[in-house]
């Protein structure tokens, strides 16, 4: 068996660069602003929201609620903002409530 020279590289080196390699991130991101929209918002938020799609910088929100809709609204660049530290990068620009 041949050896491999990153005996002594982190896994998360390795990992970063097989993301980077396979040009995964988007996708992983698109996971990622789903996971943090379930956690930021809470079950009360999630209990109408029934589909998320992140496309390029802008983040589609899909809400069962016109009430729940309105309200958010008025907090969009916060949420953004509170999603995009969650994420800890700036992926998401624009939220669309729908």
């Amino acid at each position: 068996m041949a050896k491999r020279n990153n005996e002594h590289l982190p896994i998360s080196d390795i990992l970063k660069e097989f993301v980077d390699t396979n040009n995964l991130q988007n996708g992983l991101d698109k996971v990622n602003v789903k996971e943090a929209w379930a956690k930021m918002m809470g079950n009360g938020v999630n209990n109408y929201t029934t589909n998320i799609v992140l496309e390029r910088d802008t983040l589609f929100v899909q809400l069962s609620s016109s009430v729940l809709r309105e309200e958010l609204s008025y907090g969009k660049e916060k949420i953004i903002k509170m999603l995009n530290e969650s994420l800890g990068k700036e992926i998401i620009n624009k939220l669309v409530l729908r």
